[in-house]
């Protein structure tokens, strides 16, 4: 009995010895503090990426509407008879390779006056709704309100950092140019 007991307290100065050298350990701690602090790091670098990416793709979008809007402000797309699908893809074509030309949509309206314009929403219960779109290049002298729409496709990222705004991870992005018509 006396020899289990001496057993049993040998066990226990082993174990706490034990414990004692592993609370002193540092070695593996960079690797436990990587593991915690990686997932976060990585889900904060992915959301900035997106970010950068729909910031991007926006002004790329701004910058082909308005250079596209030139073609009806100047009358060369009345000139031309263009078609709404033509002039989406002058868009298309001012905007370059980041754009999916499938999914770009236009809208133009003509108003009597800058007061009485209104712009168009063509979102209903998070969808798209292309049907609701008008194209009306005007005449001489018009005021005219061009907004193009691009349905981008968005990731949804660690930690739930979403930036989709319709249905199916897609954000829709619009760009608008408003002018008067010049005098051709």
């Amino acid at each position: 009995m006396i020899r289990a007991a001496s057993l049993a307290t040998n066990i226990v100065k082993v174990l706490r010895r034990a414990y004692h050298r592993f609370g002193r350990c540092r070695d593996g701690t960079t690797a436990v503090e990587l593991a915690l602090v990686a997932p976060a790091f990585l889900a904060l670098l992915v959301a900035i990426l997106e970010t950068g990416v729909v910031f991007i793709t926006q002004q790329v979008l701004q910058t082909a509407t308005t250079e596209a809007g030139r073609l009806i402000m100047t009358g060369q797309a009345q000139a031309q008879s263009l078609t709404a699908a033509q002039f989406q893809q002058d868009v298309c074509n001012y905007a370059g390779s980041l754009i999916n030309c499938a999914n770009l949509y236009a809208n133009v309206q003509t108003f009597a006056t800058f007061r009485s314009m209104s712009m168009l929403n063509p979102v209903q219960s998070n969808n798209f709704q292309s049907a609701s779109l008008n194209y009306n290049l005007g005449g001489a002298n018009d005021i005219v309100l061009v907004q193009v729409f691009y349905i981008m496709p968005v990731f949804t990222a660690p930690l739930g950092f979403d930036l989709s705004t319709l249905s199916n991870n897609n954000r829709l992005l619009v760009a608008t140019a408003v002018f008067r018509n010049e005098s051709y």
